[in-house]
């Protein structure tokens, strides 16, 4: 895509030379912003492009980012970067409108694939429906164990919180866990939550 451009959002100015770097090296048109409250201005001017924030930043945290820009009807495919400790605020994220969440440290690839599918997200127009209805029916497949397992992993909790409040291990939630990654076919945890909050799976 000609005038597709990658727009990173970081308070750290070495992260954001490092990630512009990386981008620019692998052919990708890159802008960057020091701030969300910089970018929330430009963001209405953006007509082909996708959005690499970072989650914990001083003034607008990245789901506050996303937020707004839904807010101003200017949301644009939406990558968030994220510690191990914020998994939470990072599926909060993806309810906000995030298309993925990467964890540091993370591979350069990890990144270049995921800018690769907000890509594509913009070039295919939405023809969803089958999606949905293959999402629908791999749910229908899940145990009701596997169903309350997956509740809380799109709820953003841990292992350890899913089997306290099921009253069973977490080795058993591990178990179930990767039954349900098998069973939706994601090949990911941001995939899995994708798929949830594409169906607003509540399983009651």
């Amino acid at each position: 895509m000609a005038d597709y451009t990658v727009h990173i959002v970081d308070d750290e100015e070495a992260v954001r030379k490092s990630l512009a770097f990386l981008l620019s090296m692998n052919g990708f048109a890159v802008r960057v912003h020091n701030s969300a409250t910089d970018f929330l201005a430009f963001a209405p001017s953006i007509s082909n492009g996708c959005l690499v924030t970072d989650l914990r930043m001083p003034d607008m945290s990245g789901v506050e980012l996303l937020r707004a820009l839904q807010a101003a009807h200017a949301m644009l495919p939406a990558i968030v970067i994220t510690g191990h400790g914020d998994v939470p605020m990072a599926v909060e994220a993806m309810r906000a409108g995030a298309l993925d969440f990467i964890e540091k440290p993370f591979e350069d690839q990890v990144l270049i694939d995921a800018i690769g599918r907000a890509a594509i997200q913009l070039q295919e127009a939405h023809s969803g429906a089958n999606d949905i209805t293959a999402i629908q029916a791999r749910l229908k497949d899940l145990t009701e164990r596997e169903q309350q397992v997956l509740s809380g992993v799109v709820a953003g909790h841990a292992n350890k919180t899913i089997a306290y409040d099921l009253n069973i291990s977490p080795r058993t939630v591990e178990v179930h866990r990767a039954n349900v990654m098998a069973k939706m076919h994601a090949k990911s945890l941001p995939e899995l939550v994708r798929m949830a909050l594409a169906v607003k799976f509540n399983p009651g």
